[in-house]
Formats: structure tokens, C-alpha cells, sequence
């Protein structure tokens, strides 16, 4: 009974809820490069370096969930999924905020501007990839009523239409990086030349997060193929 007691306290009621908070604080830190990314485009740097400190915050809380995690999960646990598979699926819940960070690390350290023709898809490209991450959050917050459902019936299919959604959304990313690579190539000879390499440094990065939020959907395919 006291080991039930001591697991329940640790987990809650759900095995998988400490990897949905994670992911939680992961989107709220992902979710800031919209406002970073409209204030950048002010050229309000006080608003930007506040951005990014709240960004920095989270991904700590973010990182601090994923140690906890990884140091108390036991491994004979028996869980409806594998221990792996959970750390895996972690894993790449964690790139996502590590690369919002640095992007934001690299918007004050770099005072990066985009230029006025690419700022708005620079700022659309934000919104894309952050929606992405929000349709990722929403699948990981789904995992309770699969488990409940012993990974079958209706909300598996739910599911499954989730993860179309959000290979929907990253390709939309895909076709707005192409377009502000556009935007940026027709300029960037005005522009000094080591701040034009950060911005398609930035640029690959954003779409990085994309592509990531994707993979934690894809970590949840697999779970369901079992």
C-alpha cells in the first residue's frame, strides 16, 4: 500500500501526467516567439529581453519536470506504456523548448531585426509552428482516454485525426519557410552579412520546432501500432 501511496503521489492519477505537464510548459515557452517575435518586429528590445527571461523560465521549469522525471521513474513500473517510450517521447518534448530558447538567446544577443518585406512572414512562420505545438500538446492530452480505452475504438480514431491535423499544420510551416526564404534572399544584399547568416540560422530553427512538435506526434503512432 505504501509503495501504491508513494507512486500515486508522484504520478497523480494518471502514469503519463507528469509527461503532459511537461509538455504543457513546453507549449507556453514555445507559444512566446509570437509576442517575441511581434515585438522584435516594433524594434521594442526592452519587450524582447523581457520575452525572452519568461522564455528562459520556462524551458527551466521544463527541464527541472524532465530530470524528475527521469530520476524517479522506476524501471519496473508497469505502466499501459512502455518506460522507453514514455522517456523517448520526453525526449523530443524537450527539443522543443531548447530550440525556442536559443532562438529567443539569439534574438537579443544578435539585437536581430528582420527586415520590413520578411518580418510579417517571419511573424506568420511563428504562428504556424506554434499551432503546430499546440495541436502536439493537444494529442499528448489525449494519451489518458487511450489508456482508458485500452488504445482501440473511438478515441483511437480521434486520435488518429488529430495527428493528420498536425502533419497538416507542419507542412503549412514547410510552405511559409520557403516563402520568407523568399522574402529574405531579395534583401539580404542590403543587409549586414553575419546577421542575415542568424536569420536563416532563426529561420531553420522555427521549422526545426515544427518538425519536432511532428515527431512527438509520430512518437504517439508508434505507441499506438503496439
Amino acid at each position: 500500500m505504501a509503495s501504491k501511496n508513494y507512486l500515486i503521489g508522484l504520478f497523480g492519477t494518471s502514469p503519463v501526467a507528469p509527461l503532459q505537464e511537461h509538455m504543457t510548459l513546453v507549449d507556453k515557452c514555445v507559444s512566446k516567439l509570437v509576442d517575441l517575435f511581434e515585438s522584435m518586429s516594433k524594434g521594442d528590445t526592452e519587450s524582447v529581453v523581457k520575452i525572452y527571461h519568461q522564455m528562459a523560465e520556462l524551458e527551466q521549469k521544463a527541464d527541472d519536470k524532465k530530470h524528475f522525471l527521469r530520476e524517479h521513474l522506476p524501471t519496473g513500473l508497469f505502466m499501459p506504456i512502455e518506460r522507453q517510450d514514455l522517456l523517448d517521447a520526453l525526449r523530443v518534448q524537450d527539443l522543443l523548448a531548447n530550440r525556442a530558447r536559443d532562438i529567443a538567446g539569439i534574438v537579443v544577443g544578435r539585437k536581430l531585426q528582420f527586415p520590413e518585406n520578411a518580418s510579417l512572414k517571419a511573424i506568420e512562420l511563428v504562428k504556424a509552428t506554434v499551432a503546430t505545438c499546440n495541436q502536439a500538446l493537444t494529442v499528448v492530452n489525449e494519451l489518458d482516454e487511450l489508456i482508458e480505452t485500452g488504445f482501440r475504438g473511438h478515441a483511437v480514431r480521434v486520435v488518429e485525426e488529430m495527428l493528420m491535423e498536425l502533419d497538416n499544420l507542419e507542412s503549412e510551416t514547410d510552405r511559409i519557410q520557403v516563402e520568407l526564404r523568399a522574402a529574405l534572399f531579395v534583401v539580404e544584399r542590403d543587409l549586414y552579412a553575419v546577421d542575415v547568416m542568424f536569420m536563416y540560422r532563426v529561420i531553420e530553427s522555427i521549422a526545426d520546432i515544427a518538425d519536432d512538435a511532428e515527431r512527438v506526434g509520430r512518437r504517439f503512432q508508434l505507441m499506438l501500432a503496439k
